[in-house]
């Protein structure tokens, strides 16, 4: 016998009904913002192992300096959050020191040893 796609009923036999399955409380919003700035991904690079954030224009509310071209990066720019993740004195350390750059200076950096 071939298997039915539609949905079954709820426990209740009237679709909707409260104590039923299908029946759930209020999906909260998601924040698309918060959900993107939040991601850490890693990058390779010949100068080791980096752990980049990307910190949205919303989010940035401080002046950092961007330690690629020596300028400011203002509050309300979006920018690239990124600590070394092979620190030699761990994941701490590693973490509380972490930089805040330009998107365009960290991806056209120069390595140490080129």
């Amino acid at each position: 016998m071939p298997r039915s796609n539609r949905p079954r009923r709820p426990a209740s036999g009237k679709p909707g009904q409260a104590g039923g399955k299908h029946s759930a409380g209020p999906v909260p919003e998601l924040d698309l913002e918060r959900a993107r700035s939040g991601i850490v991904r890693r990058e390779s690079a010949p100068d080791g192992e980096w752990m980049v954030r990307t910190m949205t224009a919303k989010r940035a509310e401080k002046s950092y300096i961007c330690p690629g071209c020596s300028t400011a990066v203002p509050p309300g720019v979006a920018h690239l959050v990124v600590w070394a993740e092979d620190h030699l004195f761990g994941a701490a350390v590693a973490l509380a020191e972490r930089r805040h750059w330009h998107s365009n200076c960290w991806t056209s950096r120069s390595y140490r040893y080129r």
